[in-house]
């Protein structure tokens, strides 16, 4: 798991401060047994009902990750060809796909189809008749779901808030039921299953059961008028703990949607991404420069907003810990470890050979990108010495992900621990690669 220990910050077995000797910073690291434990949860609460757990690939694509979940039996929830190609690169059984967006491509319907997904969960009247046309052209019969839009309220942050009336996701819930009718008449359609998902970080359970119930009473509508479902797809969506959060277990988390599922035969998904990856995963970066202002104290680290683009994104908290001195100091302070995440527990930072301590100060944590919004954490209490090795937690979700190269900037490389071992799982991008698409103008 991921932990900081006395005498050295450690993910699983291995120092943090090795990972940054061998791979360099920024770099992301995850634990192999930290996601597995997150998997192994979801399949323990849902051991009492046929279910399938399809992972949100957009929260983290890294292919051995996708491997890993492929390994564990997972199934994959999609958004794009590009996730589609991903899951079949990473040995992922397609047949376990199901593909959500709003806008897909018919190349990317065509895809789907040729690789035989399980689901394509609809979201428009006119992707119906897309679809329908695509399949036809094909010979086939695309399999479908509608997503409904419940308009229940996640309480959450409103960019990542799916469920509402007002939101591009779905189709109304009022309208639902005509759709259905027109898929059964389409010809190369063939109705499976009805989906919804009401938003991402979601720490409440009770809009997660409301928007369930909600679904329920329209599958037993549509039931009277002969349409049937071999699945129930109730989307992801549970939070995780970026601070104090009060997270439930997985297993109380869903307890309340599973009360609504008594009884019923259907299948049902499950589409979880955050929960599975995001505290499996932290981002390593260490302090370049120290700026102490008469207002502000800046710690310039070596990562930016094109490498965790979340605070800038939505303002977003992720704890910060130092787990490493600079060359010219001690080693780290005593810190300790809790789950899920890392927690840092305190300890005085002192200079080399027993120096005078390091002064603590509110550092602003912000990178070299060329933007105010390039920050990664405001107001922190830290004791700085340029050299400093910084573990921003939680980032194992839309980290690496939503990473881009603004600024010119090679994107990160990515390291998989498993005990005492780790392993390069994608090695940092080089300029020339940047530069190596780009056609000189004649």
């Amino acid at each position: 798991m991921i932990e900081i220990l006395n005498g050295g910050a450690r993910v699983e077995g291995v120092p943090l401060a090795e990972i940054a000797a061998r791979y360099g910073t920024p770099c992301y690291v995850y634990s192999r047994a930290a996601l597995e434990n997150a998997y192994h949860a979801y399949r323990q609460a849902l051991a009492d009902r046929p279910a399938r757990i399809c992972y949100a690939v957009k929260a983290n694509s890294n292919l051995s990750i996708l491997k890993l979940f492929a390994g564990l039996g997972a199934g994959f929830d999609i958004v794009s060809g590009g996730e589609l190609a991903r899951v079949i690169a990473a040995g992922g059984d397609p047949g376990k796909v199901v593909f959500s967006g709003v806008g897909k491509t018919r190349a990317e319907m065509q895809e789907a189809l040729a690789a035989g997904i399980h689901c394509f969960n609809v979201e428009s009247a006119s992707e119906l008749e897309h679809l329908d046309a695509v399949a036809g052209a094909l010979g086939k019969r695309a399999p479908i779901s509608l997503r409904v839009n419940p308009d229940v309220d996640p309480k959450t942050h409103p960019y990542i808030s799916t469920g509402l009336r007002s939101a591009k996701f779905g189709v109304p819930f009022d309208t639902a039921i005509e759709l259905y009718r027109r898929a059964r008449a389409l010809p190369h359609l063939e109705i499976r299953g009805i989906a919804c998902h009401i938003g991402s970080q979601l720490i409440d359970p009770q809009p997660a059961a409301e928007a369930a119930g909600k679904v329920l009473e329209l599958v037993d509508i549509l039931a009277k008028e002969g349409i049937t479902f071999s699945h129930i797809d109730l989307g992801g969506g549970m939070g995780i703990r970026y601070r104090d959060e009060p997270v439930l277990p997985v297993a109380d988390y869903l307890a309340p949607m599973l009360d609504r599922l008594v009884g019923r035969k259907e299948l049902l998904l499950l589409e979880p991404g955050r929960s599975l990856v995001g505290n499996a995963g932290l981002l390593l970066t260490r302090v370049e420069i120290l700026k102490h202002g008469a207002e502000k104290n800046f710690a310039v680290v070596d990562a930016a907003m094109n490498d965790l683009a979340r605070p800038a994104l939505y303002d977003a908290y992720h704890e910060i810990v130092k787990v490493g001195a600079g060359p010219s100091q001690a080693d780290a302070p005593p810190v300790g470890g809790s789950e899920p995440g890392l927690r840092a527990r305190g300890g005085n930072d002192v200079g080399a050979g027993g120096a005078a301590p390091i002064a603590t100060r509110r550092y602003e944590i912000v990178g070299p990108v060329c933007e105010s919004g390039d920050f990664l954490g405001h107001d922190r209490e830290l004791a700085l010495a340029e050299g400093d090795l910084l573990a921003v937690l939680s980032a194992g979700a839309y980290g690496m992900a939503m990473s881009s190269n603004y600024n010119s900037r090679p994107r990160a490389a990515e390291v998989m621990v498993e005990g005492t071992e780790m392993r390069l799982i994608r090695r940092r991008e080089t300029l020339a690669e940047l530069l190596a698409d780009e056609l000189p103008l004649l």
